[in-house]
């Protein structure tokens, strides 16, 4: 039987907002245990949550990048439940009335090929704390500086029918987060989490299976691998005559495996009801109007017109545009080189292998955009070669030079173009060259262009990398043939 995965995403990002949903308590993270939780946020008897606006904002704006709905009006909910690291006994969110409805995101798959995601609202709601099982002797530590730090949890529909399409979902989604700037997307600090739910179904059925929820997966190779192994335990389970239930599990990535933690609850189970303390959130028209005049080029604005104005590959343009970081710096070195192309070939290839044999985000590069740019400028305009640039971007990584001119001139790798020059050194080499010449002289036409590269490397060798290739190669030609 042929099987088919059906998978929704719930995203949790922490908002970059300075302070807490409902309080003044800071944000920041690294701080001490339990230093960054005030009275609100542990739900001290007296105390009176107040919305912090920033984080509507955000929310709204996140609304707008992936034109959602914004309804005029969201209410706050109460979800209860009992848990150590929820201190008051419920935690505030919102169920019936959320602050985005329903949008969309485009993600890039393989060739070229693009798919929408429905996304079937976004809302608001405070984090929890943080549980702590290590070097407490058997017991847990609970860390509330988390709580009420704002979330925004974005309920995709079930569209995604592979790990590859949630994983580039995912990406999308962190794409957006970071270019509207609403989140740092730090999936390793936990201010990007999601929860995968994950079915299977036979080819061709309507209905769906029965599904499990896999909680707080933290990276998009954590992400990949949940989801790989919980289609194939679904589907062996099933045509080993067992029932799949509907259930909630943990991903463990030292034993590559999902277990079980508990029974799905359903939502009635949490006994949500309007909070008493919050009035319902109202959105004028100009506010929203206001927000929408704020938002930046976001992801699939920015890889159209990389590819429509400066006629980027579809592939170029979207590895360029996957982060605002990576786009920024692009385009900071095309407007020094003034050659898209170019520029797209050295932040895609020296720049970006050598950050991650280095395991550096663009952020942390040694290499400015505007000394990458002069060194594009210098290979384009024909000052030095390639064999040459990629010393020059050693020496600027390396920070033995401030701009590629003065490397090129300390180093002396500046490009020989003068045809005497380069035709003394061809003539030096081929007279102390006599057995190849005349394997060259011996050898079919059609066989000749693969003997002269021995020749090309001598001379490059002979003029310590700087002579120009493409002048070797054709003065090259012609003497041999003359010979």
């Amino acid at each position: 039987m042929q099987w088919e995965t059906v998978i929704g995403l719930e995203v949790h990002v922490q908002l970059a907002t300075q302070s807490k949903i409902f309080s003044g308590a800071s944000t920041a993270f690294g701080a001490a245990p339990n230093t960054q939780a005030c009275a609100v946020d542990l739900g001290m008897p007296g105390v009176l949550p107040v919305l912090n606006e920033s984080a509507v904002a955000m929310a709204v704006q996140f609304g707008l990048g992936i034109n959602a709905e914004i309804p005029e009006v969201s209410i706050f909910d109460r979800k209860n439940y009992f848990y150590a690291d929820l201190p008051k006994g419920y935690q505030t969110s919102q169920m019936y009335h959320p602050i985005v409805g329903p949008g969309e995101v485009e993600i890039v798959l393989g060739d070229d090929k693009t798919k929408r995601i429905r996304v079937h609202h976004a809302h608001l709601e405070e984090d929890a704390g943080k549980s702590l099982h290590e070097d407490y002797h058997g017991m847990s530590g609970i860390d509330l500086n988390r709580a009420g730090t704002p979330l925004l949890e974005i309920v995709s529909e079930p569209d995604m029918r592979s790990a590859t399409e949630a994983v580039a979902y995912l990406r999308a989604i962190h794409a957006i987060v970071t270019y509207l700037d609403v989140s740092d997307g730090n999936m390793a600090e936990g201010s990007m989490r999601c929860d995968v739910n994950v079915s299977v179904r036979p080819e061709g059925q309507a209905t769906f299976g029965t599904r499990a929820e896999i909680k707080n997966v933290n990276s998009f190779r954590f992400v990949e691998r949940a989801i790989a192994f919980e289609v194939e335990r679904q589907i062996e389970l099933i045509e080993d005559g067992g029932q799949v239930v509907q259930e909630t599990r943990l991903y463990d990535p030292e034993a590559d495996e999902t277990r079980s933690m508990r029974t799905k609850e359903e939502a009635n189970d949490y006994r949500y009801f309007p909070c008493p303390d919050l009035l319902p959130v109202v959105l004028d028209r100009a506010y929203v109007d206001h927000l929408r005049s704020t938002l930046p080029e976001l992801p699939a604005e920015k890889r159209a017109r990389f590819e429509n104005e400066l006629g980027l590959s579809a592939y170029d343009a979207g590895v360029l545009s996957s982060s605002r970081p990576m786009a920024e710096y692009f385009e900071a070195v095309k407007a020094v080189c003034g050659d898209a192309k170019l520029a797209a070939n050295w932040v895609q290839g020296e720049l970006s292998g050598q950050l991650n044999r280095e395991n550096m985000s663009i952020d942390d590069s040694p290499v400015t955009a505007q000394q990458l740019g002069e060194l594009v400028l210098r290979v384009k305009d024909e000052t030095i070669n390639g064999k040459a640039a990629k010393q020059v971007f050693a020496a600027l990584w390396n920070g033995e030079g401030d701009s590629a001119d003065a490397i090129i001139e300390a180093k002396g790798l500046k490009q020989v173009t003068d045809t005497g020059a380069i035709e003394a050194m061809i003539d030096q080499v081929i007279a102390e060259s006599p057995p190849q010449v005349a394997q060259y002289q011996n050898a079919d036409p059609d066989k000749r262009g693969k003997m002269i590269g021995y020749f090309v490397g001598q001379v490059m060798k002979a003029s310590r990398g700087t002579a120009n290739p493409q002048q070797v190669n054709v003065l090259l030609k012609q003497k041999l043939d003359q010979i």
